[in-house]
């Protein structure tokens, strides 16, 4: 099951930083390691000045069922919802607190009954897609990697098959064209529309001071022995002598580092601003000029060595920057509000059955 409507549910989390979403297609993230976070040039939705009150929500089982809904007879799975759950958790960087497990698991749930109905209505209307489109897109992701073996590395990093990711593709293809239909005749934002998000909401397009940087992770749990940490800091400390003696820092990346989502690209993790790294990692990346390594780094990740390559000042993104972004962020809300309508109008006339 291809779960693209479950990415945004990682602020559900109450997740303030320290997390991106995963990289498109199947570049692995791990969980144990610090992703840069997402630009502020682009939108998201304001905060509410005055939260209301949480409603009540009904617990879910410590121990979940097989089958926890029927969509018109098609099961929800267990384990489509445990692969859903570790989604967001990994896109947010950390497990779901237990205070929030009910409204998470819910509202994670109630995304999936909504992608199977959105999938169910592909199958009524009868819309297939080509092998060759498949084919296509999967070769697209085949391109963000340097080579076939790369690839492969990550399928295996998240758990997935080729297989697998065939068909999660062809179900995003086809939700896709079902939600493409709905947005026939609909006015795309115009350049006045998109003018407008951005005065209106020019403080979201404040940029902090933000560092480009790669690292090389040495993993070694925060609650690990002594001797495995000793291990791993030997290990990390082998790797900066190498480095210093001359040895190519994003080769050694690729060869040796440890978080796979940055080790294929060679370390890179983008740009990143403060607050989007663990405190020593950021500490340390700041604190280094551009061309600059920093010594061996301990976070609760384990051991980083950090080489910073770009840096750009604190500033406001003017407008010709993101007016792309805007567009299709806006673009995105008229869709997601086309979509919200269809599965009402689907779950209003089906069979939902929730059975946690």
């Amino acid at each position: 099951m291809n779960y693209f409507l479950v990415l945004g549910m990682t602020a559900i989390l109450g997740m303030g930083c320290n997390r991106q979403p995963a990289q498109s297609g199947t570049q692995a993230t791990s969980q144990a390691t610090p992703q840069a976070a997402q630009p502020p040039a682009t939108p998201a939705p304001a905060p509410a000045s005055t939260a209301p009150a949480a409603p009540t929500v009904k617990p879910v089982p410590a121990e979940l069922p097989a089958v926890v809904a029927r969509i018109n007879g098609d099961a929800i799975g267990k384990s489509d919802l445990d692969q859903a759950i570790q989604s967001v958790e990994q896109r947010a960087g950390r497990k779901v607190p237990p205070e929030r497990r009910d409204q998470v698991y819910r509202d994670v749930l109630d995304q999936l009954i909504g992608y199977k109905l959105l999938l169910q209505e592909a199958k009524v209307r009868n819309i297939t897609i080509p092998e060759l489109d498949i084919d296509a897109s999967i070769e697209k992701m085949k391109k963000q990697f340097t080579n076939e073996e790369d690839f492969k590395k990550a399928l295996t990093a998240e758990g997935m098959t080729l297989d697998q990711l065939r068909q999660d593709t062809r179900e995003g293809m086809l939700v896709s064209k079902v939600l493409d239909s709905e947005m026939t005749g609909k006015t795309p934002p115009s350049d006045q529309d998109i003018a407008a998000f951005y005065e209106k909401s020019k403080d979201r397009f404040k940029e902090g001071e933000t560092v480009h940087a790669s690292h090389i992770l040495i993993k070694a749990a925060q609650n690990a022995d002594e001797a495995t940490k000793k291990k791993a800091r030997e290990q990390a400390d082998a790797l900066l002598a190498q480095i210093k003696g001359g040895a190519d820092f994003a080769a050694l990346a690729k060869q040796s580092s440890q978080d796979p989502g940055s080790a294929v690209r060679g370390g890179d993790l983008g740009f990143f601003g403060k607050g989007a790294m663990p405190p020593p990692f950021e500490n340390a990346a700041f604190a280094l000029n551009i061309g600059e390594m920093s010594g061996v780094v301990e976070t609760p990740f384990g051991f980083h060595i950090i080489k910073v390559t770009e840096k750009k000042p604190a500033r406001t993104v003017p407008l010709q920057e993101v007016s792309a972004q805007i567009k299709q962020y806006l673009i995105q809300q008229q869709r997601e509000q086309q979509a919200n309508a269809l599965v009402g109008q689907l779950r209003a006339k089906g069979k939902v059955e929730i059975l946690i």
